[in-house]
């Protein structure tokens, strides 16, 4: 039995929702699929049998996965945003997303291979952004914007003054 949020972020997909719950859930821990539930009719997305919705938890938070059809695709209006320990889990997290026909975009952006939008951040920039010296968060600020995957260390020396 699972817990369900009293909030789930629902995913619309165009019948490969399952899939992507899967996808997802081998990248975080603390993440399962909860329920799968089959079309009992046929609908403008599928066929019986077909997984209609599934239920998933990522990383402790629940959300679900509609196959609804081709009548919506992801945008950059909405994205999941990932706050990593340290450059390492960057790279893991950032690799693992544009794995199979993701691509990178632009300041820790991505988009994954079904079109989400993720934004993988590292924590210490989390912290150096909530500096109160305008300064300093204004040469992080700089150095994020020159680049596509975040890096750690060039976040750091742009904040201490060194890039």
């Amino acid at each position: 039995m699972f817990t369900k949020s009293k909030i789930s972020p629902c995913f619309w997909f165009d019948g490969n929702g399952e899939e992507a719950a899967r996808f997802y859930t081998s990248i975080f821990p603390d993440s399962r699929i909860d329920s799968i539930q089959r079309a009992s009719v046929e609908y403008p997305g599928g066929k019986v049998g077909d997984a209609i919705l599934v239920e998933f938890t990522l990383a402790g938070q629940s959300y679900q996965a509609l196959n609804g059809g081709p009548h919506d695709k992801f945008n950059d209006a909405i994205s999941l945003s990932v706050s990593c320990k340290g450059q390492a889990e960057v790279d893991k997290i950032w690799d693992a997303l544009i794995a199979g026909g993701g691509r990178p975009v632009q300041c820790g952006w991505l988009k994954d291979k079904f079109g989400v939008s993720w934004q993988v951040v590292p924590e210490e920039m989390e912290t150096m952004l909530r500096e109160k010296d305008a300064i300093r968060t204004k040469r992080v600020m700089e150095a994020m914007m020159k680049m596509v995957k975040l890096d750690v260390a060039k976040l750091k020396s742009a904040f201490e003054g060194e890039a």
